[in-house]
């Protein structure tokens, strides 16, 4: 396993390889954890690229708020436009985690050529992320129903264009 390093909300963005987690972020009052833990955790396993890998997210350290919401949008904005892959994970509760923001950094990344998305079929809502399935399909974006499947999704874009990765990943097949 190579080195993943995790950088969170308003932090810089180093250079190299980079997967931003994209999805609905649990609100505090909501009962439910975070899913990027988990995801962070698959890309450690599954990384073998010879450089670091960063992991962005859109969750700020120690729960930290933003001075300005503006701040907090153009993080997110320059970071999802400097990852390699954007890894949407949508596990739709419309109760807890709607992702009504996810629906729209979708939209705006499908045309990208970075964007994977990852619509579990037994989340509380699965029929509220339809649209984006079939957007995605029209556009060759990569439609898993596991975070561990949505991930080594991410990670084959990252491979297939990061040259250090790449070489990394093709020898280990």
């Amino acid at each position: 396993m190579s080195a993943v390093r995790y950088v969170m909300a308003r932090e810089p963005i180093p250079a190299g390889p980079i997967v931003f987690l994209a999805g609905p972020t649990p609100d505090k009052s909501a009962p439910v954890p975070s899913w990027r833990p988990e995801a962070t955790r698959l890309l450690g396993e599954q990384w073998t690229g010879q450089t670091p890998l960063t992991v962005l997210s859109p969750e700020s350290r120690h729960g930290e708020r933003a001075d300005r919401y503006e701040t907090q949008v153009d993080w997110e904005t320059t970071a999802r436009a400097a990852a390699t892959a954007i890894l949407f994970w949508i596990p739709r509760d419309l109760r807890t985690l709607p992702g009504m923001t996810t629906n729209v950094e979708f939209g705006l990344d499908a045309r990208s050529g970075r964007a994977v998305l990852g619509c579990p079929p037994d989340c509380p809502n699965p029929e509220r992320n339809r649209y984006l399935i079939y957007v995605a399909h029209r556009h060759g974006i990569p439609v898993r129903e596991t975070l561990t499947d949505t991930v080594a999704a991410a990670l084959a874009l990252v491979a297939a264009t990061t040259p250090a990765a790449r070489t990394e990943q093709e020898t280990t097949r």
